[in-house]
């Protein structure tokens, strides 16, 4: 226990030793206009703070501004930029007092000048700077005990390095340093030296000290990038550095560097942006670890999604390091799901692995690599150099020199990173602190990056149950359909499509959109899907179903309104009737290539007027005709007409080749924005090859009505030449006609179709109330077995709504 106590204690102080000797290194450079912000990366290393600051009195001596900072923006844990010298901020107080202020998440959760919602708990410390005119150095950590002992000595180091080496306050007069300029925000006016006019061509005579005519030499390409560091509103002081590019008379492009940082002007001054701008060629080798480090937290606080954080981890340590391969895996139980390799070629990654290979990544086993699973326990890096005795799983990771980093998230470790070079690697006296940080900064993001996916992944399956699981086979058509969610937000969206098979051979298709994105857009989408089928299946014309759900969405004083598209086809007849309700009009694609925007009239949306009128436009569809149904997602970006979307989406239908529906809705989707969600429905009109034959006949209640309706459907059987199984046929006929006689009121019509060798027999009344299947007889009963003998005699019975009544139905496969 002794020799333990003393290697913690060594380790501890070998800590506090180098960070002393890092600050020293950085005072003894007194001209380098960075000199501040790198003793306080210094924390990010030696302390394991998250975010560092220093705030200093501004010009009026009521607030104490945001002078420099580093670590991830400042934003994540609600701290301003400036903040009152009397006010009871914990910057405030240890300024005024001339101690250190801590405070941990409960006391920040009750403190008024930084009361928010946080993403996650944090503590906070404060010290005073006793030197150019006071201020404090306020230091952040994600870790849930906080700073330590050993960190606080270190931030004391840096703040009293931070006293001597401050800055004061740029004046708004004079000549700025060497490389560096000076923005007033309210103006756009700025200030420069001669060297760095030098930088961009410009003869300091002709310069009009206006940002426009900097930002006009730039390549077009790299004006968004610079744009962002000027504008006020998206600035984060302290952690903004770009590389950009400028034209030159003769040549290539000049690579130059810009590092800015913006100063609050307080009560009556202008806010300023100042930094400096360097040739990025004598920048480019002089990049150190902590910059690393700071350029790393300044890219994971921008990663959205577990693959987000994988590759900004690969950006800042593989080519850096000049690794030949790294791995980022997740912790699931005890296996190492790897969500990125680089490179990606499982040829280049152990024989363990590929064996364990699941779908794109592998998944690898703990228990398989001991050495892994040692340093997950402990939860330090831990470094081999090349030769060191390894198991195979690993070895061949990094023959010549493996780094296993785990990635700690709190009080557990959310996965690992693995580092490996193929010839032998030197590791340097600093990389171990490099790669510790990283890996502090890589495992909270990573928790927060799979809290994302997670809940964007059940965002997507409660979409996916609202919509159809798959659409159905059509006699003499094919269908395909195509979904995609909005990747802007983790809301559902309000997009469907459905594909209702109807009597008759007809077909209904409807896709939707109910406005916004919203639980309760999906919501009304699901209800508005189930009302529009359950008004299909009924029977109605497509003016009526529309009509019908427009009252129902009237009648639930919703907030919301919804768009939809009709199409009523008979694939019989290769006619259709469409219906626009506010929607988009479908796109045709004719057998010779020919596109055309169906010409349909449209009413209102859903749920805008109670009295709406809903006209029905007719369609001709050849066989080989392509129908396209789309929501506005496909079709409409910012700043075009939504009539060019259109026009775009008909000339990419007629290039395509229709003999495979899901390659062409592949196709379509292919450009598609994702700012919105999109839906998309095709659907092939072939033709059916064998025409129904089909007779009526309409029972009258007289006393022979029963036989008169069996001789009719012999009759027609006999004309269609049917001479197998004809007396079960009409026992079935005799059956259903005799119940809607019996137990209905009103007209009885009996319908006959033949196709296939399959005869359906539909009986239709008035009576809503459809047939129950008796569970069990007496032999007594004189009832009650009608529906035994049809179900007995057919291969598949049912009933079907039909506008105030019902239909009976039963097929008969003949010749079985």
């Amino acid at each position: 226990m002794a020799n333990v106590v003393s290697e913690g204690a060594q380790e501890r102080g070998t800590r506090t030793l180098r960070a002393e000797g890092a600050l020293k290194a950085i005072a003894v450079d007194q001209e380098s206009p960075e000199r501040v912000h790198r003793t306080l990366e210094q924390a990010l290393v030696f302390a394991g703070a998250a975010f560092v600051a220093v705030y200093a009195p501004g010009q009026d001596g009521e607030l104490l501004c945001l002078v420099e900072s580093a670590g991830v923006p400042r934003t994540l844990y609600g701290l301003r930029d400036s903040y009152p010298c009397a006010g009871r901020s914990p910057v405030a107080e240890a300024h005024r007092g001339g101690r250190p202020v801590s405070m941990g998440p409960a006391e920040l959760a009750a403190h008024a000048p930084l009361r928010r919602v946080p993403s996650q708990d944090f503590h906070l410390m404060a010290l005073p700077l006793h030197g150019n005119g006071g201020g404090c150095l306020l230091a952040v950590s994600e870790r849930s005990a906080g700073f330590d002992t050993d960190d606080r000595t270190c931030l004391e180091l840096v703040s009293e390095a931070v006293a001597f080496t401050a800055p004061a306050a740029p004046a708004e007069g004079g000549d700025p340093p060497p490389g560096a300029f000076s923005l007033a925000m309210d103006t756009g006016r700025v200030r420069v030296g001669d060297d760095l006019l030098d930088l961009f061509g410009l003869d300091p005579v002709e310069f009009d000290g206006r940002v426009e005519t900097l930002l006009g030499l730039t390549v077009p390409e790299d004006l968004p990038s610079l744009m962002s560091v000027v504008e006020a509103d998206h600035m984060s002081i302290g952690d903004r550095e770009l590389e950009f590019r400028v034209l030159q008379p003769t040549g290539p492009p000049k690579w130059l560097r810009l590092s800015g940082r913006l100063l609050p002007g307080g009560e009556g001054h202008p806010a300023r942006l100042v930094g400096t701008v360097a040739d990025a060629s004598t920048l480019r080798s002089d990049v150190t670890d902590v910059a690393r480090v700071q350029r790393l937290a300044t890219a994971l606080a921008t990663a959205v999604t577990v693959r987000d954080v994988g590759d900004a981890v690969v950006a800042a340590l593989r080519r850096p390091l000049g690794a030949d391969r790294i791995a980022l895996a997740e912790l699931e139980s005890d296996r190492l799901v790897v969500t990125v390799l680089d490179p990606p070629e499982p040829e280049v990654w152990p024989e363990l692995w590929r064996a364990e290979w699941r779908g794109e990544w592998p998944d690898a086993p703990v228990r398989a690599m001991p050495t892994l699973a040692a340093a997950l326990r402990e939860g330090r890096a831990r470094i081999w150099p090349a030769g060191s005795p390894l198991e195979r799983a690993l070895a061949e990771v990094g023959p010549g020199g493996l780094a296993v980093l785990p990635l700690p998230a709190g009080n557990r470790m959310a996965g690992a990173c693995l580092i490996g070079w193929d010839t032998p690697h030197d590791f340097g006296t600093d990389e171990r602190a490099l790669l510790t940080a990283c890996a502090g900064l890589a495992g909270q993001a990573l928790v927060r990056a799979r809290a994302f996916d997670a809940e964007h992944e059940l965002v997507g399956m409660l979409q996916r149950q609202l919509l159809p699981r798959r659409l159905p086979r059509l006699p003499g058509a094919v269908a395909v359909a195509r979904y995609l969610p909005s990747t802007a937000g983790l809301e559902l969206g309000g997009d469907w499509y459905d594909v209702i098979p109807l009597p008759d051979h007809h077909v209904a298709l409807i896709i939707g959109d109910v406005q916004g994105h919203s639980a309760g857009a999906a919501t009304l989408m699901g209800q508005m899907r189930t009302a529009l089928r359950a008004y299909a299946v009924e029977g109605h014309p497509p003016d009526v179903v529309v009509g019908h759900a427009n009252r129902l969405l009237m009648d639930m004083e919703s907030d919301l309104f919804a768009t939809c598209a009709y199409v009523d086809i008979d694939l019989e007849e290769g006619s259709a009737w469409c219906v626009r309700a506010g929607h988009l009009p479908p796109v045709l694609r004719y057998p010779d290539g020919r596109t055309e925007i169906a010409e349909a009239e449209g009413g209102p949306p859903l749920g805008v007027i109670t009295q709406a009128d809903f006209p029905m436009s007719p369609l001709r569809l050849a066989p080989g005709t392509v129908i396209a149904l789309a929501t506005d997602g496909l079709v409409e970006t910012p700043g075009t007409d939504i009539d060019e979307g259109m026009a775009r989406l008909a000339g990419r239908l007629a290039d395509a080749a229709p003999a495979d529906l899901g390659l062409v809705a592949d196709a379509l989707l292919g450009n598609a924005p994702r700012s919105d969600d999109v839906a998309l429905l095709l659907v092939r009109y072939d033709g059916m090859d064998l025409r129904p034959l089909r007779e009526s006949w309409t029972v009258w209640r007289v006393p022979q009505a029963v036989g008169h309706a069996r001789r009719f459907a012999r009759r027609t059987l006999r004309a269609w030449g049917v001479t197998e199984d004809v007396d079960a046929v009409l026992l079935v006929v005799s059956e259903l006609v005799t119940n809607a006689l019996v137990h209905t009121d009103g007209q009885v019509r009996m319908d006959l179709t033949l196709i296939n060798n399959r005869l359906r027999v539909a009986i239709a009344d008035a009576s809503p109330r459809s047939p129950v299947r008796p569970a069990s007889i007496s032999w007594e009963a004189t009832g009650g077995r009608g529906i035994l003998l049809v179900e007995a005699l057919s291969a598949t019975w049912g009933t079907l709504p039909v506008s105030g009544g019902k239909q009976v139905w039963a097929e008969i496969a003949l010749g079985r």
